[in-house]
C-alpha cells in the first residue's frame, strides 16, 4: 500500500511538472511578452502636443502566443497504464496577438505640472510585424471609439506564423486623434528551441 502511494505521489509530481504541455491547443507561454518599452505595468513612451495642454502615453505588448497539439505517450513505470500527454513538437506554432495601453491627460491652469485624466477618448491601435527583409508579414488594426482616458486593449493576429524563420520587427502606433501618435518597435526571435527542447520524447521520465 505505502508502495502504491509513493508512485501515485511521483507520477503526480511528474505531472505537475510538465502541466504547461497537457493542455491540447493550448497556449505554452501565456504570461510571455515582450514590452515596449521595457519596464513595469505603469511603463509608457509619451508625447505632448505643441501648446503642452494634451498628453498621450503608450505602451506595447507582443504575445507570441505557442500553439501546438498534444500526443499520448506511455505511462509512468510505475503506472504503465496511465496514459499521459504530451506536446507534439511537430505541430509547434506561433500565432501572436498585440496588446495596446494608452493614457490621455489634459493640463489645467499650468501647462504640464496640473493634468487630469477624465471623459472618453477616441483611441486608433495599430501594429505590422515585419521579416528581416522588410516585409509585412501581419497587421492588425483597430479604431476604439467612447474609450476612458486610460485603458488596455488586447488585439488578436489570426494569423499563424512558423517556428524559426528568423527575426522579425514589431512596429506599434497608438493615436489619440487630436492629440498625437506615439511609435515604436520591438524584435522577436521566432525560434521554438525551448519547446522542442520541453517536448521531447524523455521529457519527464523518471528511472
Amino acid at each position: 500500500m505505502k508502495r502504491t502511494r509513493t508512485a501515485v505521489l511521483a507520477l503526480a509530481t511528474a505531472a505537475a511538472a510538465l502541466a504547461p504541455a497537457l493542455l491540447p491547443q493550448a497556449t505554452a507561454a501565456e504570461g510571455a511578452y515582450l514590452q515596449d518599452p521595457a519596464g513595469g505595468e505603469k511603463t509608457m513612451k509619451s508625447v505632448w502636443t505643441k501648446d503642452e495642454m494634451h498628453k498621450v502615453e503608450g505602451q506595447f505588448r507582443f504575445h507570441p502566443g505557442v500553439r501546438y497539439k498534444t500526443v499520448a505517450r506511455p505511462g509512468h513505470p510505475a503506472a504503465p497504464d496511465h496514459e499521459r500527454r504530451a506536446g507534439d513538437p511537430r505541430t509547434l506554432a506561433w500565432e501572436p496577438s498585440y496588446e495596446f495601453a494608452w493614457s490621455v491627460s489634459d493640463s489645467t491652469v499650468v501647462k504640464k505640472a496640473l493634468t487630469v485624466k477624465e471623459g472618453e477618448h477616441p483611441i486608433v491601435v495599430h501594429a505590422v510585424l515585419r521579416r528581416a527583409d522588410r516585409s509585412e508579414v501581419a497587421q492588425v488594426r483597430k479604431e476604439l471609439t467612447g474609450k476612458p482616458a486610460t485603458g488596455r486593449e488586447k488585439v488578436a493576429g489570426n494569423k499563424r506564423i512558423a517556428c524559426d524563420t528568423g527575426e522579425y520587427t514589431v512596429e506599434w502606433s497608438v493615436t489619440r486623434s487630436g492629440y498625437g501618435t506615439l511609435h515604436g518597435s520591438l524584435r522577436w526571435n521566432s525560434s521554438c528551441e525551448q519547446y522542442r527542447t520541453a517536448f521531447s520524447r524523455d521529457h519527464g521520465t523518471q528511472r
